[in-house]
């Protein structure tokens, strides 16, 4: 069975702006959601929310796909470097993402203080979508290409959102749908 991991952001809840309907257009195709509320609120550390991820996710295998929205892109991007090296899941969307320190946000640097080993962690994907919107208060576009740059994804730009959050009235996010059936088509 398909198996959709949604990691939130920052201060975020796994049920608000978009979720509950791309949960809802998931669960119709048959896949199954798993979206954990991640400790730490305003303060989170990258320790707790790695254990949330290994008690959430243990197995990961190819018919396993993570959702990360912002600071869940990072935490994503952490758990996925623990796997063994023959580790292999379906794919990444990652929203609003990015794998550097945010210079205005010290509170949420410990998730991209240490490098990150791309080349382990792109072997362990079949297939990544960086999304992002150039008009992101909070994450700045530079930030996405460079995720993008980084995993060598695909990206899929999807401008007037925001940073896609219930802040910015995304009730429906057909970028994320796309991103996660045509991983699913095109997973080796």
């Amino acid at each position: 069975m398909k198996r959709v991991v949604l990691v939130h952001g920052w201060d975020g809840v796994p049920d608000d702006a978009w979720k509950p309907w791309l949960k809802e257009q998931l669960e119709k195709k048959g896949w199954k959601w798993i979206a954990p509320q991640f400790p730490g609120g305003e303060h989170p550390t990258i320790d707790e929310w790695m254990t949330v991820l290994k008690e959430t996710i243990p197995d990961p295998d190819k018919h396993t796909y993570f959702v990360g929205h912002s600071l869940g892109c990072p935490a994503i991007l952490r758990y996925l470097a623990t796997l063994p090296s023959d580790a292999r899941i379906g794919g990444i969307v990652l929203v609003a993402g990015f794998c550097s320190s945010l210079s205005d946000a010290p509170e949420i640097n410990s998730f991209t203080a240490q490098p990150f080993p791309f080349g382990e962690i792109k072997q362990r994907v079949m297939k990544t979508i960086v999304i992002g919107g150039r008009k992101d208060p909070a994450i700045p576009f530079g930030k996405v290409l460079e995720l993008q740059a980084e995993l060598g994804g695909e990206l899929m730009l999807d401008d007037g959102k925001g940073h896609f959050g219930a802040d910015d009235r995304i009730t429906e996010l057909p970028s994320v749908l796309k991103a996660l059936e045509k991983c699913y088509q095109q997973r080796c």
